[in-house]
């Protein structure tokens, strides 16, 4: 029987599915409708992102099973593949897009109605707000990487909807000013400027989840966290961090922490202690990291110390 919050997952990520596919297809029949390629390019967006909703609709039971000896990394790698998949898939969407949206500026521009667009985009940052509400009451006392990120992505919506609402407004007036040259162009305009402020973003997580796909480290930031708490609070026990094994797997991180001991004893009661209390610590922030205490021989990492050994002996 799935726990209860799995259960408030799935049912946060449904709310988000069926809300983003209506928006979709608003957005693509809005854009056929008024020719915009700004809005196109939206409606590509929550369509791939559909995509990735679909994925991890299917794979939450999985990311609520307990580790195992035969999948010591459990299923949270998968996640990372998903991400990744997702990631080029955006990034094709943007490059055709792109494509598009160069061919139209250089045969004239784009000319539409700036008022509709306007009005249209209000009325989805309105319904975005709602939506918004909707998911952040069922996400109290969850903690879910995959659903943060999917209420992130509605809160930039509501700026994104309102923001472009605002600019086709302001559009309107350029027609009697002397900007009125760059009116055919303005779809343009905020469509490259949509590639322009997502790709970045796009990039950065495509680089962040093939690097968990090989289990690198993770980012810098993650990294200095861990490597603060434990070398404030292990001293405490006698125990010198001496060195950080750190890798991410989807929503999981994996932290194994060598260290020395001051007076080369060592209790499993105090280690055992250490490593709840440091746990304790690194989760108040960081969410799903799982800590490992593991005593070195010396400062050195117990495996170049192996090595120098066998080139001795050799």
């Amino acid at each position: 029987m799935a726990s209860s919050a799995e259960q408030k997952e799935k049912t946060i990520l449904f709310i988000s599915f069926f809300a983003g596919l209506l928006f979709a297809v608003l957005e693509f029949i809005f854009a056929i409708l008024t020719g915009s390629q700004s809005v196109l390019m939206d409606s590509l967006y929550d369509a791939s992102e559909l995509v990735f909703i679909v994925f991890i609709l299917f794979l939450t039971p999985l990311f609520h099973k307990p580790i195992s000896e035969k999948r010591p990394y459990g299923f949270f790698q998968v996640e990372s593949i998903v991400i990744t998949v997702k990631n080029f898939m955006m990034l094709s969407v943007t490059a055709g897009v792109s494509a598009q949206v160069i061919g139209s500026a250089l045969s004239g521009g784009n000319p539409v109605n700036g008022l509709y667009i306007s009005f249209f985009q209000l009325s989805l940052g309105l319904l975005s707000v709602i939506v918004l509400f909707i998911m952040n009451r069922y996400n109290k006392a969850l903690s879910s990487p995959t659903v943060s990120a999917e209420i992130l992505g509605w809160r930039i919506d509501v700026c994104y909807s309102l923001g472009l609402s605002c600019a086709f407004f302001i559009s309107l007036f350029l027609e009697k000013t002397p900007l009125k040259a760059i009116a055919p162009y303005f779809d343009q305009i905020v469509a490259v400027a949509i590639i322009i402020l997502t790709l970045p973003e796009i990039i950065r997580m495509l680089i962040s989840s093939i690097g968990e796909i090989f289990l690198f480290s993770p980012d810098e930031h993650t990294m200095n966290t861990i490597k603060e708490i434990c070398q404030s609070n292990m001293p405490r026990w006698g125990f010198e961090p001496v060195f950080f094994d750190i890798t991410k797997t989807g929503r999981r991180i994996w932290a194994s922490v060598y260290f020395i001991s001051a007076d080369n004893m060592l209790s499993i009661t105090e280690l055992k202690s250490a490593t709840d209390e440091i746990s304790c610590l690194i989760s108040k922030k960081l969410e799903g990291c799982s800590l490992e205490l593991i005593a070195s021989p010396s400062e050195n990492f117990p495996i170049e110390q192996e090595i120098k050994k066998e080139g001795d002996n050799a």
